[in-house]
Parts: C-alpha cells; sequence; structure tokens
C-alpha cells in the first residue's frame, strides 16, 4: 500500500536519509522509533509528500507520487494521507466540528456531508457533546481526537502521525494509542507513527528502529 525505494535526503552536507526502503500494507500499524536526529521525521515529511527526496521513488496505492505536481499533488495529499502531529493545529476561530470538516471542504464536498461525516466521527470518539466547542474550551486529549476526527474525515489511504502522544499525559496518551488500534481494527486504517513513546511503539505490528539516517535491525 505504501513502498519506498532507496530514499535520501541531504541538507547541505548532512545526509540525513541514506536509501529508505520501506513496504507498509493496508491495515497495520507501524512505529518508527529512534534518537532525535536520526531522521524519523525527515522521512515522515516524505512519506506524507510535504517534502521531496533528493533521490529514489514513493508509491501510495501504487501510485508514484514523483510523478505528481502542484495542484495534483496537492489534491492527492488532501485524498490519501491523513496527518496527526504532537501540537494539534487546530484553528482557534472554528468549533471542534469545523475543524474536522476543513479537509473534506477542501476536497469539494458539499458542507451537509462533510457535517454529516465529521459528526459520525466524533460520535465515534466520544466528542458527541464537543462537537460547537472551540479548541481553548477542549482539553489536550479531546483537541488531539478532533485532530484524528480532521485527519479521518477524507478516507485516507494511511495516516502519518509525528510524535502523536508527545503533548498528552499517560492517561490521554494511552487512551489516544489504544484509538489508534480500534480505528485499525474498525475501519481498517493504516498507521505509520514516529514516537519517543516505546509503549506506543511497542504495541505496533512493526517497529522500526532508525540510526544515521537508515533502519537497523
Amino acid at each position: 500500500m505504501l513502498k519506498t525505494e532507496n530514499i535520501q535526503k541531504s541538507y547541505g552536507s548532512l545526509k540525513v536519509l541514506k536509501g529508505i526502503d520501506l513496504n507498509i500494507q493496508k491495515g497495520e500499524v507501524v512505529s518508527i522509533v529512534g534518537s532525535s536526529g536520526a531522521g524519523k521525521s525527515t522521512l515522515l515529511h516524505i512519506l506524507g509528500t510535504l517534502d521531496q527526496p533528493d533521490s529514489g521513488k514513493l508509491w501510495i496505492n501504487g501510485e508514484e507520487i514523483s510523478t505528481l505536481k502542484g495542484n495534483a499533488l496537492a489534491r492527492f495529499r488532501n485524498k490519501h494521507i491523513g496527518f496527526v502531529f504532537q501540537f494539534h493545529h487546530l484553528l482557534p476561530e472554528f468549533t471542534a466540528l469545523e475543524n474536522v470538516c476543513i479537509p473534506a471542504y477542501l476536497a469539494k464536498v458539499s458542507q451537509s456531508e462533510a457535517e454529516a461525516k465529521a459528526h459520525k466521527l466524533l460520535d465515534m470518539l466520544g466528542l458527541a457533546s464537543r462537537a460547537q466547542h472551540k479548541p481553548n474550551e477542549l482539553s489536550g486529549g479531546e483537541q488531539q481526537r478532533v485532530a484524528v476526527a480532521r485527519a479521518l474525515i477524507n478516507n485516507p489511504s494511511i495516516i502519518l502521525a509525528d510524535e502523536p502522544s508527545g503533548n498528552l499525559d499517560s492517561d490521554n496518551s494511552r487512551d489516544l494509542h489504544e484509538l489508534f488500534f480500534r480505528l485499525r481494527d474498525e475501519l481498517g486504517q493504516t498507521f505509520v507513527i514516529v514516537t519517543h513513546n516505546l509503549d506506543l511503539a511497542d504495541m505496533a505490528d512493526r517497529k522500526l528502529v532508525m540510526k544515521d539516517g537508515n533502519f537497523v535491525s
């Protein structure tokens, strides 16, 4: 479902990724761990098409991403990739419901259809009563679940999570980790999770360790 071949990336003289080969199946939860500077977040940004490799290839659902440019790439990203970050990046002036709907609006989904799906996701994530609340009225755990709902709204092929529990306390972290696996079981959702949280990493179907720009066994 997601495949990379010899992904390399440098910033000036610093070689950050040194030939990443990766193959992820649909419905798989894969964690990526490693020390700071190992290249984890750089890889995740390339997998999410937010950055381009210097060389190598990336396929998602059989489509080679290097063939897409500009608006076509943005449309592909919006349709096929969901993102969950450490900091929720919710828009403070919008309600939880409105924040969840934003990717659907970008995909030209009607307001009624987007809101119906957003309500369903918020209900599934235990936030039905919080739909009309703005981010500053929500706890950290609630804000992160809104971000998860937003990532799910377009039925993406894969969700990429970068330190998703890094800003949460231990109880909310555990709840978020369990949520990812419930979404995998109920929706067949695929996850790639970069994390320093070894409890979450060890729950994954596969734990990949990065060191000095590549995976180690």
